[in-house]
């Protein structure tokens, strides 16, 4: 349930709401905008059924709301307001869009700097790389592990880049907020309902890819798990699904860009590489996401593709990112973004 509060609604009119809630054994999320104070009731179901026509008759009180979804906290409804994640400086949900480029997997250090040297040059604020990689194969390359995030670290810092880089398991939380900045869960883990729980315990924003075959819901589902256990900075990631279309590599569902949109006040991010799997077409589908409103790319930019251990049929070359950046940059424009 969601209580909005008039305009005019004093501090002590919003403190009787709290006190009601907390007095029923609920709990609640405030989300404060210009105009008004929207208050999210979280509990038993039951119990908020029971108090939902008591709130509304409060002063200061314009309506009570009860939310159908079973997501609250990353619900439109509950925040109406769009969620701009700081990420050292960079605001990811704000005017500027948030570029996250580099290698599938980090496989050197030669590699990685060069790797971080151009996609620097092409406009990018992230450097995204891989240390550890589940692959469908046992035996294909699995990455670096921490040899490779101290890799991405030491050259994010020496090109002023922002790292993003995902964890896979559980125990590896601790080890891997250590070194970067944007803590990504793969489409494999997005319902590992743990590891979602575990790096919401966390302050480290999260950067949560869409599952294989996960519907919308389901994703704001797993997107709730974490902001349940603590962690408000959650941004979404669309990264193409599973269907029976076998000339890419997964269908890109940028209608799912305007769905979260409108369901949810998170930053979406799109990743044109995973979501076709051919770097033909990365640079067309980048520019149809930004046109569809969303915050950000992250994209998968190797020196020398022919020869990458991961993914070098989706991997942008240099000259090719930098071009594609200069198509993004003119789309940018025309939807208001920087």
């Amino acid at each position: 349930m969601i209580i909005v509060m008039k305009p005019g609604a004093t501090e002590e009119n919003l403190s009787r709401v709290k006190e009601k809630i907390e007095r029923a054994g609920l709990s609640y999320h405030l989300s404060v905008g210009e105009n008004r104070t929207i208050v999210g009731v979280i509990g038993d179901k039951k119990i908020i059924g029971s108090i939902e026509e008591n709130m509304s008759v409060l002063d200061g009180v314009e309506k009570a709301v009860r939310i159908t979804e079973k997501y609250k906290l990353v619900s439109r409804e509950f925040h109406p307001e769009p969620t701009v994640i700081d990420v050292r400086g960079f605001k990811i949900g704000g005017e500027e869009l948030a570029i996250m480029a580099g290698p599938c997997a980090v496989e050197s250090m030669e590699q990685l700097r060069e790797a971080a040297a151009e996609v620097k040059k092409g406009g990018a604020q992230f450097l995204r790389g891989g240390a550890f990689k589940p692959r469908t194969s046992p035996y294909d390359f699995q990455g670096l592990a921490e040899d490779g995030l101290k890799m991405l670290r030491s050259v994010g810092d020496e090109f002023d880049l922002r790292v993003v880089t995902e964890i896979v398991d559980l125990n590896d939380v601790e080890l891997v907020s250590k070194y970067a900045d944007v803590l990504q869960i793969g489409a494999r883990n997005m319902q590992n309902f743990r590891l979602l729980q575990a790096v919401g315990h966390g302050t480290k924003p999260v950067l949560l890819k869409r599952g294989l075959s996960a519907t919308i819901s389901e994703w704001l589902n797993a997107a709730e798990y974490v902001m349940s256990a603590g962690n408000e900075n959650v941004m979404l990631c669309e990264r193409g699904i599973r269907t029976y279309e076998t000339f890419t590599r997964n269908t890109l569902d940028l209608s799912a860009v305007a769905a979260v949109k409108e369901l949810s006040h998170l930053p979406i991010i799109v990743d044109p590489s995973h979501g076709t799997g051919r770097w033909q077409m990365v640079q067309p589908m980048a520019r149809a996401a930004v046109a569809a409103g969303a915050d950000g790319l992250i994209i998968e930019v190797h020196p020398h593709p022919e020869v990458a251990l991961s993914d070098g049929d989706q991997s942008l070359t240099p000259k090719n990112f930098r071009a594609t950046m200069d198509e993004v940059r003119k789309i940018a424009a025309i939807m208001g973004r920087k």
